[in-house]
């Protein structure tokens, strides 16, 4: 079965320690370090020692680090993106990160040809930087009329910086499902991403907003067809819920949740023999 995970920022509230016992006293073996748990570790020093001291103190408790969300508010348009991105890059190969979530988002007031130049410029560079490190930079399907939504959109940018063994592409399925007139399904999705698709989001919502939901609640998004397309492409790495929409609740409550978490990651996971 493939590793599954939820999203440190489950327990935002907390130090990455404290996070890191909190998922590892539920029996989870992973999560997806989160924006959030990686600005605290740059506030306290220098990347690499910090990710290194994170990462031998996960291990003591079975935990890793798979996954991590780069910086969410970076404008990769901007001239310093990627010198604000790199330091991300350090903590996060410290970590053991093999999957680095990004959006290529921003630019808003430019014109489409010079977003997408800016945004090339910045990924060459920034998998430049990352060369050797084991870590890919996941591009994530976004959800505004001036981003990536569609796997094709996110592999032009793949194909145009060239050296395709540093991207990758993550699938967030609430961001496709509130943009599905864009493409037809999330199968359609996954398969065009192909052996590009490096990391998910797994998280619901029924199409008015990025509610960040459990799957099979209040949320439409078709999971037959998602757990089904991620067994015929060969998806092989982390299996990750983003879910930020259920932690508004007592601490108690979080790690009831929690426990059903793991025995909804392990039924979808098993019906469909991933």
């Amino acid at each position: 079965m493939l590793t599954y995970s939820v999203w440190s920022s489950y327990f935002v509230e907390m130090s990455p320690e404290d996070m890191v016992r909190e998922f590892a006293a539920d029996g989870f073996t992973a999560t997806e370090i989160s924006d959030e748990h990686g600005l605290m570790l740059l506030e306290r020093g220098n990347p690499e020692a910090e990710g290194r001291r994170l990462k031998a103190f996960a291990e003591n408790l079975g935990m890793s680090f798979p996954q991590g969300h780069l910086l969410l508010k970076a404008d990769i348009c901007k001239d310093d993106a990627a010198e604000i991105l790199k330091p991300w890059i350090d903590l996060f190969a410290a970590l053991g990160v093999r999957s680095a979530v990004l959006h290529a988002a921003g630019g808003s007031e430019l014109s489409a040809e010079e977003r997408f130049d800016r945004r090339v410029r910045t990924l060459s560079e920034l998998t430049a930087y990352a060369k050797g490190s084991g870590l890919t930079i996941c591009l994530e399907n976004l959800i505004a009329a001036t981003s990536p939504v569609t796997a094709e959109e996110l592999i032009a940018l793949i194909d145009a910086v060239g050296d395709s063994s540093g991207l990758g592409i993550c699938l967030d399925t609430g961001h496709l499902h509130i943009r599905k007139e864009r493409m037809q399904s999330q199968r359609d999705f996954i398969q065009a991403a192909g052996s590009h698709l490096k990391a998910l989001h797994i998280a619901d919502n029924d199409t008015t907003g990025d509610m960040h939901l459990m799957p099979y609640g209040r949320g439409t998004v078709d999971w037959a067809e998602v757990m089904a397309a991620l067994k015929e492409n060969g998806y092989n790495r982390l299996f990750n819920m983003e879910i930020p929409g259920e932690r508004r609740c007592p601490l108690p409550v979080l790690r009831a949740k929690l426990r059903y978490c793991r025995e909804l990651c392990e039924y979808m996971l098993g019906s469909v023999g991933l």
